[in-house]
């Protein structure tokens, strides 16, 4: 993976920051797209985009486009909103697609041409635990859910052309975004751990590594496929 260039969103928080720091450290070219990029030490070239802005991103897009020979792509950045059935806001469904759904859309078909040029490429989705159901997380839930659908369906599309396409859905993981909604001793997060059979959170490094290996050599045979790094969250019979 050396030398390869790699378009990260949401690449300067939680997950988004462990998957740049990763690839970094391997010697890829990271290029990111963040809202918040002040005071940040990015060991990459870092863009300033508001992601929920179409209009700003398309022009991010093709900055970026123009100048990097982009040749795998992580679609990490997707807020969490949590509302209970009965207190969906309509505007925070909208808004989960868009930022979940829209985003990645916008980023794959601005690089896909260019990968099928070349016969090659890597784009992986971060979806989720809650594509498996999620109390209290309706919009979240089905975002990633549609986001998953089309992790497959951009795997068969691309296929011929050696790109392929993967979905990596974590479990909770120890990042500023969830203990925002589950802080420390509270009886969410207890709730939460006792939903894990290995009983603890995972880290955002474990997920980082679930992404560098599906856009290794290695993961060239595997595409339109779902990896969990959840600690066994997402099985059934827990």
């Amino acid at each position: 993976m050396k030398n390869n260039c790699v378009l990260i969103t949401g690449a300067t928080k939680g997950i988004g920051w462990a998957i740049t720091q990763r690839l970094a450290d391997l010697g890829c070219h990271v290029v990111g797209l963040a809202r918040h990029t002040q005071d940040i030490d990015f060991p990459g070239y870092l863009y300033s985009c508001d992601l929920s802005n179409a209009g700003e991103t398309e022009e991010a897009l093709r900055v970026i486009r123009e100048k990097y020979p982009i040749d795998a792509v992580v679609n990490s950045v997707g807020p969490v909103m949590p509302e209970p059935l009965g207190e969906v806001d309509l505007a925070s469904l909208y808004q989960s697609f868009d930022l979940n759904v829209r985003v990645a859309l916008q980023v794959v078909q601005a690089f896909a041409p260019s990968m099928k040029a070349r016969k090659v490429g890597r784009i992986i989705n971060i979806c989720g635990r809650a594509v498996h159901g999620s109390i209290g997380h309706t919009s979240y839930s089905a975002a990633k859910s549609a986001l998953l659908g089309c992790t497959r369906t951009w795997a068969l599309e691309l296929a011929p052309y050696g790109i392929t396409v993967n979905a990596v859905s974590p479990g909770p993981i120890e990042t500023g975004l969830f203990r925002a909604e589950y802080p420390v001793g509270s009886d969410g997060e207890r709730a939460v751990l006792a939903s894990v059979p290995m009983g603890r959170l995972g880290q955002a490094s474990e997920v980082a590594a679930a992404v560098t290996f599906l856009l290794g050599d290695e993961a060239a045979f595997i595409t339109g496929q779902e990896l969990g790094v959840d600690g066994g969250g997402s099985l059934a019979g827990r």
